[in-house]
C-alpha cells in the first residue's frame, strides 16, 4: 500500500499498520494517535477536521470527536467492533490518497518528537500459560522426578491474574523488587537474586460483557481490538518460594511492561496461521479454537539478541484463552488485557525466557561484550521487538517494548 507519507522501508509502522497509541508533545494533553513510518499522525487533529465524521457517526447520527481527544484508547474502544473497522478504513483511505495531504499535514508530528504513555486503562489483567515448550521446561526445572505438564495443562488454558495497576509502559525503569527467597534452603527476605523476563504478545479488549455471559471463540475478533507486546518480569527465586498451593504472586505482580502501540487484529490479517492440533479435544466451549498468528519476537539483552521466539505455535489460541477466561461468567470490561504466556520454541534460539536459555542458571549466556549472564544485572537492559507479515509483502511491526533494572530499595 503506497501512501503520501513517507515511509523509511524498514520502517515498522507501514500504511497498512496503523497502530494506535497515547502521545503527548512538549508536556501538552494526552492524545490519541496513529503511527506510520518516522511520523505519527494525530488522530485528534484528524477528527477535527471532520475527515472522520462518517466513521464516528452513530446509529442516531451522533459523531464524537471527543474519543480522541483522550489520555487513553478506552473511549474509542468501547465504542466496538463496527466503529473500529470504520474508522481503520476511513484512515487506510486518507493516508493512501494525496488529495488529503493540505487537510492533514498539520496533524502529523515526528514520533521523535512525542513522547509514549501507557496506551489503555488496564481494568484487568490475566497471564496465561500456553506455550508446551515453555511449561514443559519450567516444570522439569522446578519439578524433578516429575511429569513436566500437570494433568490440567491440555486440558484448558491455565493462567493466573496479575495486578492491572502494575502494568507500565515500554521505557519506564524496573525496580529489582524484594521478597523472600532460599538461600541454602532457608527462607530470607531481600532483593531478588534471579530476576527475569517473559516475552509475551498481549491482547487488549475493547468489547465488554455483562457478569453472568461468557465469550465464544467466534467472538474473539469482534471483542478484542488489537495485540501488543509483553514483559512480564519475573523474579525466579521468590516465585519458586511461595508458588505452591496458589501459584504466582509477588514474584510477578510488581512489575509488567506492554508496548506503547496497539497494532489492531485487522492489521494482522494476513498473520492468521492454522493453529497447532490439539490432543486430546478441546471441551466444546474451546472450540473452534480460531486461528494462530505468525509473529516473531525477538529479545535483546544490553543489545544482544539472545532469542528469537516464535508465536504461531502457541498451542492454546487467543480465541480459547478469552472463552476460557469468561466461562464461568466472569464479565470482561473495555481496556483488560491478557497475555500469551512466555512465548517459547526449542531452546536455546526460541527460548522467551533466561529461566530456560541459561536452563535455571546453569548455562550462562555471553553477550556481544564478551559478559556473562545467566540473570538480570543490575543496569541490564531489555528490548523485545515483534514483527507479523503484512499484505502485500509488507511487515507489521509492533515496535518495543524495553525496560532498564533499577537496584532494589531499600
Amino acid at each position: 500500500m503506497t501512501s503520501w507519507i513517507e515511509i523509511p522501508a524498514a520502517s515498522p509502522f507501514p500504511a497498512n499498520n496503523l497502530p494506535y497509541g497515547i502521545v503527548s508533545k512538549d508536556g501538552g494533553r494526552r492524545h490519541v494517535a496513529v503511527a506510520i513510518g518516522d511520523q505519527v499522525l494525530s488522530l485528534a487533529a484528524t477528527a477535527n477536521t471532520g475527515l472522520l465524521d462518517d466513521a464516528l457517526r452513530d446509529e442516531f447520527g451522533v459523531v464524537d470527536r471527543a474519543i480522541f481527544d483522550a489520555p487513553s484508547l478506552n473511549p474509542f474502544l468501547a465504542k466496538g467492533f463496527d466503529v473500529w473497522h470504520a474508522v481503520r478504513a476511513r484512515l487506510l483511505e486518507l493516508v493512501a490518497d494525496g488529495s488529503y495531504e493540505p487537510a492533514l499535514r498539520s496533524a502529523l508530528v515526528a514520533r521523535s518528537d512525542v513522547a509514549v504513555h501507557l496506551p489503555v486503562e488496564v481494568a484487568d489483567y490475566v497471564d496465561f500459560y500456553c506455550f508446551e515448550e515453555h511449561a514443559g521446561n519450567v516444570g522439569r526445572l522446578f519439578r524433578p522426578n516429575q511429569p513436566p505438564l500437570l494433568p490440567n495443562w491440555h486440558r484448558l488454558p491455565v493462567g493466573y491474574h496479575g495486578r492491572a495497576g502494575t502494568i507500565v509502559v515500554s521505557g519506564t525503569d524496573i525496580v529489582r523488587p524484594s521478597g523472600q527467597r532460599l538461600i541454602d534452603g532457608e527462607p530470607e527476605y531481600g532483593p531478588s537474586l534471579r530476576l527475569d523476563i517473559e516475552a509475551e504478545v498481549g491482547f487488549v479488549v475493547g468489547t465488554p460483557s455483562p457478569q453472568g455471559s461468557s465469550v465464544s471463540t467466534v467472538d474473539f475478533e469482534r471483542t478484542v481490538f488489537g495485540a501488543v507486546l509483553v514483559n512480564d518480569w519475573s523474579a525466579r527465586d521468590i516465585q519458586a518460594f511461595e508458588y505452591v498451593p496458589l501459584g504466582p504472586f509477588l514474584g510477578k505482580s510488581f512489575a509488567t511492561s506492554i508496548s506503547p502501540w496497539v497494532v489492531p487484529l485487522e492489521a494482522l490479517a494476513a498473520a492468521r496461521v492454522p493453529a497447532p492440533a490439539q490432543d486430546p479435544v478441546p471441551a466444546d466451549y474451546l472450540l473452534p479454537a480460531g486461528n494462530a498468528y505468525d509473529l516473531s519476537l525477538a529479545v535483546d539483552w544490553n543489545g544482544s539478541t539472545v532469542s528469537r521466539p516464535p508465536f504461531a505455535g502457541m498451542y492454546w489460541t487467543a480465541a480459547q484463552q478469552l472463552a476460557h477466561l469468561t466461562v464461568n461468567g466472569a464479565s470482561l470490561r473495555t481496556g483488560d488485557l491478557y497475555a500469551s504466556g512466555t512465548v517459547s520454541g526449542p531452546r536455546p534460539g526460541g527460548s522467551g525466557c533466561f529461566l530456560e536459555l541459561t536452563w535455571g542458571g546453569a548455562e550462562p549466556v555471553t553477550l556481544d561484550d564478551g559478559s556473562e549472564r545467566v540473570f538480570l544485572a543490575d543496569g541490564d537492559t531489555i528490548t523485545i521487538t515483534g514483527t507479523a507479515p503484512g499484505a502485500d509483502g509488507t511487515t507489521i511491526g509492533f515496535g518495543e517494548v524495553t525496560g532498564t533494572i533499577l537496584p532494589a530499595r531499600g
